[in-house]
């Protein structure tokens, strides 16, 4: 029995070993890594002489061991996540030759030998644990800048603390509760208070099924919580029981659903000069995913019938030919000075004359439009001439304005104009405004400033994160500013009341050449003040895998692809690299700031993307059709086939870059990480890997390993005066505790559903509560739910 089993472990090394030496010799012809055509030559000889029962076999295939483990000392060192696919197969295989010795060399001997291989096999295992261990501590470079009390330049901004009355906290954005009853001596003791179910769920659903992400954070105002799912649905609950007050259905239809339905954020307004038991005198005002402006009374849920009519407003009107999904509302309105100021998600890659971005304020008490910015067509400040349309196809805001109430200014983080991977058609303002932060009067709906921080985007890096308004430290004192993260993971730091660069802003070479040559820039805007971004651009060695096969598969790919760094142009008939892909840096959970000691809070991805763009009749080929038409895509990962009608090319993304057949991610981890930012000199304080390998591995099996692999993550954090940060965002399904001093997780519960959202946390009866809504991300792949848990020490 022994022989047929050494037999069989002969054919698997042989099998190995001519994938090995095909593929070895492929990547070595393209200039690649010489190891994997020799580990392949040498398994296969290993096997020959396992068939024979030789025990040459077995010393080939050790001598091929002790080779492999001095190559990636040699190329990674003690990198943990590196060694993984470069060691941890070999030992497996190690394992079973060390097995087989008995057989091979039967007698004492062979036992002596089996022995001593195994304790050889738990050195390897110890080497490269201890590697993974140290990949996943924290890195601490400094110590916390002590806590000052600090006081704001906007006194008229909502407070927060006991309430926590917009989606960012206040419309400053900081993500920051003064609340401390729930703080690092007594987190571990946290458990859950209650719980509820919105009732919103895809079901069977043909037109909703993987498609639901409601992204949502709840706003806590007086004795209620107000909840928004997926689709729009509101929920006030009481906020000590979590028992439902009112319920507001705005019936929207699943053909609306662009490719997320998601509902971030509603918002809290007071009427002024009106009695508080007047209707209507506190609303709740949201958008929806068929482009609708909702005003509801606070306490009841029914409409405000002097909001619009019946208590809504089209918001789509005059923007162009609307296809079910191609208009949405997926986040919070912000309200300055009484005015509702609002963007669009305009489904991306679908068409070049994509419904126009433009920007609209609506009056907070009647709904009535007070102006609309087009950014092409200045003249028009609020509805265009009879029988004609918005600018269509203009750069976007998708995502959450922030706003100063004392210097009535909205700040729009900007998109890029519709066809994202192509350029060579924009002109003027698409230009200029495009990927840009732009400062807008909300008394006259005009702009007072913008801060570009890419030209002439071709890489999906639209500005997704919502800016955090603080007051910056300098010699000559606190100034007010706006901390600007960006996909690109690029951190700036700009005056609010002029958009000028309060911290060193640099313009460096980039590459150049591809598709569209004469639209790429010589330079581009880098921060000089901090980055998310990884120092160091990919290499060969950067690869990774489950094995040393499909390491070398991605190794065969970067060699393949054009990667010339950072900014690596787009190409056709040839993968491109962009790295960080379009989900960041950081995408829509932006930043925290704790304004008292000076720290911004950031979560990050650090992920590729693989792309080419195709032409126009190889995408009509592959059936590729934009939203409206026959059998058009809906669903799935952004970019995995867009056709970008109006323009000569489409566009394939590998979002993350993955292997089709293990699904694994082809960049060493981390993937995603968390990070403490000194915010008066942009050092970073300490750095760490965010999300375990529980819900994570091959063939999408999770592993349920709790490792700190540093998942991708979408969703936000909170910090507390308590000295916590509390996040979610990671694909392993875990809310935790972080302690800002140090970085170290120190509470963590499941979730029953992904935890892409931000949570939020507030008082009601002397007792803190943490809140968060785990709807799940079918673009991130955790699971979809309903459900929305309140936690809070035990009483």
């Amino acid at each position: 029995m022994g022989a047929i089993l050494v037999r069989i472990l002969s054919v698997i090394f042989v099998m190995i070993g001519a994938t090995l030496t095909i593929g070895g010799a492929w990547l070595l012809t393209l200039g690649g890594s010489f190891y994997y055509l020799l580990a392949g030559l040498g398994l296969i000889a290993s096997g020959v002489m396992l068939f024979r029962l030789k025990l040459t076999g077995a010393y080939i295939y050790f001598g091929v061991f002790v080779l492999t483990v001095m190559w990636a000392l040699w190329e990674v060192g003690l990198d943990g996540w590196g060694l993984v696919p470069r060691v941890i197969a070999p030992a497996v295989l190690l394992a079973l030759v060390i097995a087989s010795l008995p057989v091979l060399r039967p007698g004492r001997d062979g036992r002596k030998w089996a022995i001593g291989g195994g304790v050889g096999f738990v050195v390897v295992a110890l080497l490269a644990g201890f590697g993974v261990a140290q990949a996943n501590a924290p890195k601490v470079d400094m110590p916390l800048p002590a806590a000052q009390p600090s006081t704001s330049s906007d006194p008229d901004a909502i407070p927060v603390g006991a309430d926590w009355p917009a989606y960012g906290g206040t419309y400053h954005a900081q993500r920051y509760s003064p609340l401390t009853q729930i703080n690092t001596g007594n987190v571990g003791k946290l458990q859950r208070a209650w719980n509820i179910h919105t009732g919103d769920l895809p079901g069977d659903r043909p037109g909703a099924q993987n498609k639901y992400a409601s992204e949502n954070t709840p706003l806590k105002v007086g004795n209620a919580l107000y909840i928004c799912s997926g689709k729009g649905i509101v929920l006030a609950v009481d906020a000590a029981t979590g028992k439902t007050i009112w319920r507001h259905d705005p019936q929207v239809s699943d053909d609306n659903i662009p490719y997320t339905a998601a509902c971030r954020g509603v918002s809290y307004f007071v009427v002024p000069s009106v009695a508080p038991q007047t209707p209507c005198a506190t609303r709740i005002i949201w958008g929806t995913l068929d482009a609708r402006l909702i005003a509801v009374d606070s306490r009841t849920g029914q409409r405000c019938q002097g909001f619009g009519q019946n208590g809504q407003v089209d918001t789509a009107a005059n923007m162009g030919t609307l296809i079910p999904g191609m208009v949405s509302i997926t986040s919070a309105p912000t309200i300055v000075r009484g005015v509702v100021v609002t963007g669009h998600q305009i489904l991306d890659g679908q068409y070049r004359q994509a419904p126009s971005g433009v920007i609209k304020g609506f009056d907070a008490v009647t709904g009535q439009l007070r102006w609309a910015w087009d950014m092409m067509r200045p003249d028009i400040n609020t509805t265009p001439p009879a029988g004609q349309i918005y600018t269509l196809g203009t750069p976007n805001m998708w995502t959450t304005a922030s706003g100063d109430e004392r210097l009535g200014l909205v700040y729009l983080p900007l998109g890029s104009t519709a066809a994202d991977y192509w350029s060579s058609d924009r002109t003027g303002p698409q230009l200029d405004y495009a990927t840009s932060l732009v400062a807008l009067d909300v008394t006259t709906g005009k702009p007072r400033w913008h801060f570009q921080t890419v030209h002439h985007d071709v890489w999906d890096y639209d500005l997704g994160s919502q800016a955090t308004l603080v007051d910056f430290p300098t010699g000559a004192g606190a100034l007010p500013a706006v901390v600007l993260p960006s996909k690109q993971g690029d951190i700036y730091v700009l005056n609010r009341e002029t958009g000028q660069p309060l911290t060193q802003v640099a313009e460096l070479p980039v590459p150049q050449g591809g598709q569209e040559p004469a639209m790429r820039t010589k330079t581009q805007p880098h921060s000089l003040f901090h980055t998310l971004r990884r120092q160091n651009d990919l290499t060969e060695k950067s690869m990774w895998g489950m094995s040393p096969i499909d390491q070398m598969v991605c190794r065969i790919q970067f060699r393949q692809a054009s990667y010339a760094g950072f900014y690596t142009p787009p190409t056709v008939g040839q993968h491109y690299i962009e790295y960080p892909g379009y989900n960041g840096g950081s995408d829509w959970g932006g930043i925290a700031i704790d304004p008292n000691r000076g720290v911004i809070v950031a979560n990050y991805n650090d992920m590729p993307n693989y792309n080419t763009l195709v032409p126009r009749a190889e995408a009509d080929k592959r059936g590729w059709v934009p939203r409206g038409q026959p059998n058009a895509r809906k669903g799935g990962a952004e970019g995995a086939g867009d056709p970008q009608a109006g323009v000569p090319y489409a566009i394939s993304v590998n979002a993350g870059w993955r292997l089709p057949f293990t699904g694994l991610l082809c960049k060493e981890p981390p993937y995603g990480g968390i990070r403490a930012i000194d915010l008066k000199t942009g050092r970073q304080i300490w750095d760490r890997p965010l999300g375990t390998a529980r819900n994570n591995g091959p063939f999408g099996i999770p592993s349920g390993l709790p490792i700190n692999i540093g998942t991708p993550n979408n969703g936000g954090a909170v910090v507390t005066a308590g000295n916590l940060i509390f996040v979610a965002a990671a694909t392993d399904g875990l809310i935790r505790a972080i302690d800002i001093n140090t970085g170290k997780t120190v509470w963590s519960d499941v979730l029953p559903g992904g935890g892409q959202a931000t949570p939020m946390t507030y008082e009601i009866g002397g007792r803190q509560y943490l809140v968060i809504a785990p709807g799940g991300h079918h673009f991130m792949e955790t699971p979809i739910s309903d459900e929305v848990i309140a936690y809070a020490l035990p009483t």
